[in-house]
């Protein structure tokens, strides 16, 4: 396990009692670099959308608890948000609670000369993940995929 998966999965662990404490749940959790700085990111959601005092109360306890296990050794910016309306879908778990959504779909390598393709999210295994665009039934392999997300709608 790399450091980064190793402190994702421990804040993870930290993260999800304090969530419930405060009524809401863990979407994500990163730990990632940017530029020159390293910034831990919790990602949590209720069903009605978090408000800025969830992300506070969540912010507060977890930095506490952070503070006790100190298990991070870079110095890093703790950040604790809504995964937002356009939020990536980047495990199985996301992909689920996504089937009949609208999606954008980005691949590394373009097909037939595009590289992003929109549709209702119809279903996903480990190997693919298929999309209804219309009446077209588009299948990608999930290697081929850089990104899906929630297809942003105003």
């Amino acid at each position: 396990m790399s450091r980064r998966e190793d402190y994702e999965t421990r804040t993870q662990a930290l993260l999800e009692p304090i969530a419930e404490e405060f009524g809401v749940s863990v979407y994500d959790v990163e730990y990632v670099k940017e530029g020159a700085d390293y910034h831990l990111c919790a990602y949590i959601d209720k069903p009605d959308g978090v408000n800025i005092q969830d992300c506070e109360n969540v912010s507060r306890a977890l930095s506490d608890a952070l503070d006790r296990e100190d298990f991070i050794a870079d110095a890093y910016v703790l950040e604790v948000s809504s995964p937002g309306l356009g939020r990536a879908l980047k495990k199985d778990k996301h992909l689920q609670a996504s089937v009949g959504e609208n999606v954008d779909v980005k691949l590394f390598k373009p097909i037939d000369k595009c590289r992003e393709f929109s549709g209702v999210l119809d279903r996903f295994d480990e190997d693919s993940i298929t999309i209804l665009d219309g009446e077209t039934v588009r299948t990608f392999k999930r290697t081929d995929v850089a990104l899906v997300r929630l297809t942003i709608d105003f």
